[in-house]
C-alpha cells in the first residue's frame, strides 16, 4: 500500500510540473513513483537533472545492469520491475542477462566488471579495495567512467530509498523474488 499519494496533474507544484510533464511526454503516461517525487520539487528535479546528466555516461546496457544490480541490493521491488522492463525493451538485454544483473554479474566481461564494482560500491558504502578499483580500471574504465559508475550507484539508491519509504503503487510488470531466481 502506497505511503504517500502520486499527485494528480492539477495537484502537481508548479515548479516540478515542466519536468514531470517531460516525463511523461517521453515515457506515454506519469509513473506513480515520479507523480509521488514530484511533491517536492528540489529534490525531483535534481533527480530528473542527475538523471539527465547520467544518461549521457557509458552505455544502456551498462546503465541498466547497474540499476537492476544496486536495486537488487537495496531491495527495492519497484526499481526492480521498472529497470526490469527497460532492461529489456530499451536496452534489449536478454532475459538471462537481466537476471545476471541482479545478481551483481553480466556476460559482457567489461560490463561485468562495471556491475561487479557498482555491487561493490553500494555494499561496502564505497569502502572498496584496491583490488576492485584495479579489476574495473583493468577492464578498460577511467577514472571519468569509475566516478560515473559511483554517480549512477548513488542515483539508483536515491530512487530505491524513495520508493522503499513510500511504496508507490508499481507501473510496470511484476518481477520473480531474488530468491526464487
Amino acid at each position: 500500500m502506497a505511503r504517500a499519494a502520486a499527485l494528480k496533474p492539477d495537484q502537481v507544484p508548479a515548479v516540478s510540473k515542466p519536468t514531470l510533464d517531460m516525463f511523461t511526454k517521453n515515457i506515454g503516461f506519469t509513473p506513480n513513483m515520479m507523480a509521488t517525487f514530484a511533491q517536492s520539487p528540489i529534490a525531483f528535479n535534481s533527480w530528473a537533472n542527475l538523471l539527465g546528466s547520467l544518461s549521457k555516461s557509458l552505455d544502456v546496457k551498462t546503465r541498466d545492469s547497474i540499476g537492476l544490480a544496486v536495486s537488487e541490493v537495496n531491495g527495492c521491488n519497484y526499481c526492480l520491475t521498472v529497470h526490469s522492463f527497460t532492461a529489456e525493451h530499451m536496452a534489449k538485454l536478454p532475459a538471462d542477462d537481466i537476471i545476471l544483473a541482479r545478481k551483481g554479474h553480466a556476460s559482457d566481461p567489461k560490463r561485468d566488471a562495471a556491475v561487479q564494482f557498482a555491487r561493490k560500491v553500494i555494499e561496502t558504502r564505497g569502502n572498496v579495495g584496491d583490488a576492485d578499483l584495479k579489476t574495473v580500471r583493468d577492464a578498460g574504465y577511467t577514472d571519468a567512467n569509475v566516478m560515473e559508475i559511483i554517480a549512477l550507484v548513488a542515483m539508483y539508491s536515491l530512487t530505491n530509498f524513495f520508493n522503499n519509504v513510500f511504496d508507490p503503487e508499481k507501473d510496470f510488470p511484476a518481477v520473480t523474488p531474488a530468491g526464487s531466481i
